[in-house]
Formats: C-alpha cells, sequence, structure tokens
C-alpha cells in the first residue's frame, strides 16, 4: 500500500549507482503546460499582430510558426535546458529518462508528439488515464519514449555538474562510492568553497588533487558516473 502512495520511486543508473526520483503527478504537470501554453499563446499572439500586415504571407507564415512552437518548443527545451520547459522549471519539474539519464532528442521528439495521442479523445483523456494507472505517472509518450516527470530540487546544482567534463575514474568504483561521487555533486552548492575542499580531500587518492582542483576532479567524475559522456 504504501508504495502506492509514495511517488518516492527508487532506480539504478546503469553505472549501478542507486537513485531515488519524486515523479510528478497528472495536478502540477497540468499547471506546468498551462504556464507553457500561456507563453506560446502570448508568443504567437504578439507574432501574429506584427505578421498581419503581410496578408496571405503572414497568416502562412504564422501558420508555420504556431506547428514550430507547438511541437518544437517543449523538444528544445527539454533537451537543452536540462529537461525543463519554462513551465516545468517554475514547478521544479524535469523530464528525464526513466533510468534517471537526461532525456536526449529522438526520446523527446517521440513523447512530445504523441501528445496528440495523450489529448485524445478529449482534454488529454487518454493521458490522463494512462498516468493514472501507472505507478510513475507516465502518460502513453512517455511510456513509448521511457521517460518520467520528476519533481526537482536545486536547478543550479543539476546545472554545475552538467559543466563538469566527465572523466572517467583511474579503478573501478563500488556502488556506495559512485551513490558518494553523486551526492557530493549534487550538494556542492550547499558549502562553502572551504568546505567542499576539505570533503574533496578525503578523495585524494582517487583524484589526485588537493583544495579547488580537487573539487573539480571530483566533479568530473561524478558526471562520469552520473551518466555524462
Amino acid at each position: 500500500m504504501l508504495a502506492r502512495i509514495d511517488t518516492l520511486r527508487a532506480i539504478e543508473t546503469p553505472e549501478g549507482v542507486d537513485l531515488s526520483l519524486r515523479v510528478a503527478g497528472p495536478h502540477v504537470r497540468a499547471l506546468a503546460y498551462l504556464i507553457d501554453l500561456a507563453i506560446r499563446v502570448g508568443i504567437m499572439t504578439a507574432l501574429s499582430a506584427l505578421l498581419g500586415i503581410l496578408g496571405g504571407l503572414g497568416y502562412a507564415v504564422t501558420t508555420l510558426l504556431w506547428f514550430a512552437l507547438e511541437w518544437l518548443y517543449p523538444v528544445v527545451f527539454e533537451v537543452l535546458r536540462r529537461g525543463a520547459t519554462p513551465g516545468k522549471s517554475v514547478l521544479g519539474l524535469a523530464v528525464l529518462r526513466s533510468d534517471g539519464r537526461p532525456i536526449g532528442w529522438s526520446h523527446s521528439l517521440v513523447r512530445n508528439l504523441l501528445r496528440g495521442v495523450d489529448f485524445a479523445p478529449l482534454f488529454y483523456g487518454f493521458g490522463l488515464a494512462s498516468m493514472l494507472s501507472s505507478s510513475s505517472f507516465q502518460r502513453i509518450g512517455d511510456r513509448v519514449a521511457d521517460s518520467v516527470v520528476v519533481h526537482v530540487t536545486g536547478r543550479r546544482q543539476l546545472a554545475r555538474l552538467a559543466q563538469a567534463a566527465p572523466l572517467a575514474p583511474s579503478v573501478a568504483l563500488a556502488p556506495a562510492e559512485q551513490a558518494a561521487l553523486v551526492e557530493f555533486a549534487q550538494r556542492v552548492h550547499t558549502w562553502p568553497p572551504a568546505r567542499a575542499a576539505e570533503l574533496a580531500q578525503h578523495l585524494e587518492p582517487l583524484t589526485g588533487e588537493r583544495g579547488a582542483a580537487g573539487v573539480e576532479r571530483t566533479l568530473a567524475l561524478a558526471s562520469w558516473v552520473g551518466g555524462e559522456r
């Protein structure tokens, strides 16, 4: 019973790291969608007013732009902005692969192109039914694309981890050691630089560095462990 109530999902990355993801339910996802819809409508309203002076040509361009905004807007943001459209970002949500890795172009395209199926027969009827029957609240597009929408905290932490060029460890790491690296990368922005350097110093046998260089090397290892290549 608890597993059906709790939205926290334990996953294991391809590198053997155990992570926990708190999946987002239909209510908060609907709010994120409405925010993104308002943004798209606002953009198109402004563009339509400007292009209206071109007559038929303006109408054709407006139609093409609306198509691009409707179908490519979420894809571009999900891939280039760490899984979050502006609406999702406001509400602290992000789209990830079901194994916790960042979503890529092909998976994002699939999940968003299938929004047409999820919307049927009316107001996301099929999508809502799919989410309510899934322990991870996956709509049809998520099931096919193998993606999940999760609550995230500390967007700066995710971005900082992404900025570190991945570095493969020189020795095999146990799952607990890999998990410690990931946790370090997730929490490093909450510590003063001196504290981060102090903690990274414990990994000097692995990183070969101390101080700020040790922190950077630790983040690079964490980026590799987290699936960045």
